[in-house]
């Protein structure tokens, strides 16, 4: 317990700076960013089983369809939110990014009802209905659907489920993810050095290293994470999730300066009392439990 609290909070920390690092990339196509992180990502991981000796499962995993099917599907899932994740950041719309994020949770909820048949609390259905109002809030006042943070929350919430029933861990089932990916992401790559407008290895080379960086500061987050989420409590876990996309917006404001007036303000407020809620409630359930025990 006593590694576990930093190594998971220096993960949602990694992952709340990232935009720092998409902004050094902002000049590059946002498709070509996402192979980069794939393909660097793949190279990483295949370097660190090396390093591990931990390759008997990758054998195992090849020969069933099943296993391989559903992590083609995280894949896809997973490259769509980094696709938009990476295009939202690059054109100054962080803190679009940070709210989906925040809803992240309470789509885990929906999808929790609607896919796994479980039946929400009634503190969970309350988060629920203040997180719609505050989108709703933010539809009518923007005169359009927040379609970044819904697409962020829905494909990383969906990618969430998908891993929840996986048979892989953090580390295996990431190199899975980015080899069935590989022949696309390493295609993708070759089309844009030899017939698009690619950045890499254009001559810039502060660009290449910092798209050859795409790898560690995806993977770096992703073991960090895997190695506290088992040395913490849900209770824990679920409040250090929020520092992620708390990080995130105050870059968007203070850094980035993206505009916020109040108007907004009021719908973000509604989806922060929702998370209120909904930690409020799961803190109560699970020191409830404890007690019981």
């Amino acid at each position: 317990m006593t590694n576990g609290p930093l190594a998971a909070a220096l993960a949602y920390i990694l992952w709340g700076i990232f935009p720092l690092y998409i902004k050094q990339v902002a000049h590059v196509n946002a498709l070509e960013v996402v192979a980069h992180r794939s393909v660097w990502s793949l190279v990483f991981m295949l370097g660190l089983l090396l390093v591990l000796k931990r390759f008997a499962w990758l054998r195992d995993a090849l020969r069933q369809p099943r296993v391989l099917g559903v992590f083609m599907l995280s894949a896809l899932l997973l490259s769509a939110n980094w696709l938009v994740y990476v295009w939202a950041v690059s054109h100054e719309r962080v803190i679009d990014a940070s709210l989906g994020y925040f809803i992240n949770p309470l789509v885990n909820v929906m999808l929790g009802c609607l896919v796994l048949h479980e039946r929400p609390r009634v503190g969970q259905w309350a988060s629920v209905a203040l997180a719609a109002a505050g989108v709703l809030w933010l539809t009518v006042g923007a005169g359009q659907l927040p379609w970044i943070s819904l697409v962020l929350a829905a494909s990383f919430g969906l990618y969430g489920l998908l891993r929840k029933t996986a048979t892989l861990g953090a580390i295996e089932g990431l190199t899975l993810e980015t080899l069935v990916l590989a022949p696309l992401t390493v295609g993708l790559l070759l089309w844009f050095l030899f017939f698009g407008d690619g950045a890499f290895l254009g001559g810039d080379g502060a660009t290449d290293a910092w798209l050859l960086l795409a790898g560690p500061c995806t993977a770096i987050p992703l073991l960090l994470f895997a190695a506290g989420a088992r040395r913490v409590t849900l209770a824990t876990l679920g409040l250090l999730q929020y520092l992620g996309p708390t990080i995130g917006f105050l870059l968007g404001i203070f850094v980035f300066h993206e505009p916020f007036d109040p108007a907004r303000g009021i719908g973000f407020a509604l989806i922060w009392a929702g998370l209120v809620v909904y930690s409020g409630e799961s803190l109560w359930r699970l020191r409830g439990s404890a007690t019981a025990r």
